[in-house]
């Protein structure tokens, strides 16, 4: 049995660009991830706009470097991933889901330094929100209105205290209000964040509504259909002090299920992203996210309930600057457009103000 000797080194490199990203990358595994969708070593080159020459010494200096055959040289036949390079691929795959987040707020924390510095035009907001896939893009939408809208990500229970404790301007929480019962009085989403909303003092301002279900291998071999399953498959979780862990905790309970039943309930990942990249790599039958996350990862995605986001406010906040920027981008023709991109996200209602006496079931 072989193992790693080496060290893993990272180094963070920043540069100034019109477009805001962030992005965590690795040449050598934008290597292998061209060689596996290209199938020739001349392909890849060229996708890579390298020589053929250069990726093959390349190639094989890796496979000296880390004592094991990265691709089958067979003569005559197309280039072939060995099982060590497709686990490794795998392994980067999960990483990249797991850090998306962080490097989110790490580009945020760099690119509000830097834009207070190079104009002073530009007004600054910060949001600390439950992890969604819509909001770098409302935050790159911001970036072209001279809003820089300072992104964090935390767990929906974070982003109320951190809001309540005066360390944002708003918090990016998710409900389940397309199935009121869910959030009822009484609910267990009802008791976890009723005291954390203020009726009084806050406001909620729609962003998009989006579907929440169970990842599962491509073609379902399990034949995964809904809660029901989950006592018999392995399961990825997230966080007691996300939303999506609170909704799920609520649809067991109302389904009569037990959660110690569940094999990897307390397995926990960090966000959407790692949760499919988990049962992606095979490391659990099904776990439970937004199906936007599902995109481009081989596998497939059983619908359970379609949620509202909101960024939720204090109520004198709304006739700031800040805000009523995001009332005017959220209720745009190009947010629509991009909110159609994301696999189970809907823009219907987006940029809509309201009360949490109006939109919350408990208060009805």
């Amino acid at each position: 049995m072989h193992k790693s000797s080496g060290i893993v080194g990272v180094e963070f490199r920043y540069e100034f660009s019109r477009e805001p990203a962030a992005h965590l990358r690795n040449t050598f595994f934008d290597v292998l991830g061209a060689l596996r969708h290209e199938g020739s070593i001349a392909a890849a080159a060229r996708t890579l706009g390298v020589s053929y020459r250069h990726l093959w010494g390349f190639l094989k200096d890796e496979e000296v470097r880390l004592g094991r055959a990265l691709v089958h040289w067979d003569k005559g036949r197309a280039a072939r991933l060995t099982e060590f390079a497709e686990k490794l691929l795998w392994a980067e795959t999960r990483i990249r889901a797991r850090l998306a987040p962080q490097i989110e707020n790490l580009a945020s924390d760099i690119g509000r330094e830097l834009s207070s510095a190079f104009n002073d035009d530009v007004r600054i907001t910060r949001c600390v929100a439950s992890h969604d896939l819509s909001l770098p893009l409302l935050k790159r939408l911001c970036q072209g209105r001279e809003l820089l809208f300072d992104l964090r990500f935390e767990g929906s229970l974070g982003a109320l205290q951190a809001l309540n404790a005066g360390r944002c301007a708003f918090a990016g929480i998710h409900l389940p209000l397309s199935r009121p019962e869910l959030a009822s009085r009484g609910s267990h989403v009802h008791r976890t964040f009723s005291p954390l909303l203020r009726a009084r003092r806050h406001a909620m301002l729609r962003v998009a509504r989006r579907t929440q279900g169970l990842f599962v291998a491509r073609g379902n071999p399990l034949r995964i259909g809904g809660l029901d399953d989950l006592p018999r498959v392995r399961f990825v979780n997230r966080a007691p002090t996300t939303g999506t862990r609170v909704l799920l905790d609520e649809l067991l309970e109302r389904a009569g299920i037990d959660a110690a039943s569940i094999a990897g309930y307390r397995h926990e990942e960090a966000n959407h992203l790692a949760v499919a990249a988990a049962v992606a790599a095979g490391a659990a039958d099904t776990g439970f996210g937004i199906q936007a996350a599902a995109a481009g990862k081989s596998i497939d995605f059983v619908p359970l309930v379609v949620e509202d986001y909101f960024l939720v406010c204090e109520r004198a906040s709304l006739e700031t600057p800040a805000a009523r920027e995001l009332v005017a981008l959220l209720s745009s023709a190009q947010w629509r457009e991009r909110i159609a991109a994301l696999a189970g996200y809907s823009a219907s209602g987006a940029g809509e103000v309201v009360s949490p006496q109006a939109a919350l079931p408990w208060y009805r």
